[in-house]
């Protein structure tokens, strides 16, 4: 990027074992060689100290109190409420460039599609978010058994990672389905090679238009 551009607000998604982590740390490398700056790197939920004691209550089961999906929904937006407001608003107000492990989407995906949730998941976004959205959404798309035979092959998986395969098809369709109707969201294919995934991302990122 020779001429000057506007800083971005840029989020990853992809399913479990997408290779989210290491399209991270491309997209991350390829702003701060092209902007002179490292972007803000977020994750969700998590990124502030009240939203990573969320990301505990939601990744670790408990067999005495399980996690009910209203309850699970709420959080997510509580976390995300708390990352917007204290950490990625106020980077993009300082003109730096922001980039996202997980945003919105997945609550559409993993709460709306995969958990059956989309009334709740939509009224809450909309009255945390608002119109806020980013500007570019670059989402892994992977089969779910590769996906979680990857994630699997990590180490040992969290309590969304052990739902039924059928769970992650069905958030699987409404990443697909949010991508066909928001040209913000772009799909590359993440069951090729690594190498071939981040040919296709750089690539992506070549051809945007800032």
């Amino acid at each position: 990027m020779n001429k000057q551009v506007k800083n971005k607000f840029i989020v990853i998604e992809g399913l479990e074992g997408a290779g989210k982590s290491s399209a991270i740390a491309l997209v991350r490398d390829f702003i701060a060689q092209r902007t002179a700056s490292v972007p803000i790197c977020t994750r969700e939920p998590g990124g502030t100290p009240l939203a990573e004691c969320i990301r505990d209550l939601v990744k670790i089961a408990d067999d005495s109190d399980p996690l009910c999906d209203e309850a699970e929904c709420l959080l997510f937006y509580a976390a995300r409420a708390q990352l917007v407001a204290n950490v990625i608003k106020p980077a993009l107000a300082k003109g730096q460039w922001v980039l996202g492990d997980r945003h919105n989407l997945s609550s559409l995906a993993y709460q709306g599609g995969g958990r059956g949730l989309m009334s709740l998941v939509e009224s809450v976004s909309q009255a945390t978010l608002g119109d806020f959205t980013p500007d570019l959404t670059i989402y892994l798309d992977i089969d779910p058994i590769l996906g979680l035979s990857r994630a699997a092959n990590r180490g040992e998986l969290d309590r969304i990672e052990v739902e039924e395969v059928h769970f992650f098809e069905r958030a699987r369709e409404t990443f697909l389905s949010y991508a066909e109707q928001d040209n913000t969201i772009h799909v590359i294919n993440a069951g090729q090679t690594m190498s071939q995934v981040h040919q296709d991302i750089l690539a992506l990122l070549q051809a945007q238009d800032w």
